[in-house]
């Protein structure tokens, strides 16, 4: 069994109207220095996003939202960004700002799979519950 290790992540938010606070979740960063880890995951659901925010060009937000993955991963791809190490990437995507693309507070905690971890808070953060009934 991997060495469990500490991780911080963020939860990316879409704030259409700043002024009014309203968001909704649109994806996860997930940092791991000692297992080495930086990636994100978003996904945006429109229709909600839609009823929030109708005027919206989600078009533009859902273009700028592909970028956080891309500078997770590193590299030219990802533009002067993608050159630097993972941990000033990582503190570059969660600084605050107060555009329509945001994150949450930085939280912390231990885990062994950043991978699954990952998987867990796109579940459990970002997208909707299903409906049993």
């Amino acid at each position: 069994m991997p060495a469990r290790s500490v991780f911080e992540y963020a939860i990316v938010r879409v704030v259409p109207r700043v002024e009014r606070e309203e968001f909704i979740n649109a994806g996860v960063i997930v940092f791991s220095r000692t297992l080495n880890f930086l990636g994100a995951r978003v996904e945006l659901d429109t229709r909600r996003l839609a009823a929030l925010a109708p005027d919206l060009d989600v078009a533009a937000v859902q273009e700028q939202l592909q970028h956080i993955p891309l500078i997770c991963a590193g590299g030219p791809a990802a533009g002067p960004l993608g050159l630097l190490p993972a941990a000033e990437r990582f503190r570059w995507l969660v600084s605050p700002r107060s555009t329509v693309i945001q994150t949450s507070p930085v939280h912390s905690g231990i885990c062994d799979d950043p991978h699954a971890l990952l998987d867990k808070l796109m579940a459990t953060m970002v997208r909707q519950p299903m409906n049993v009934g």
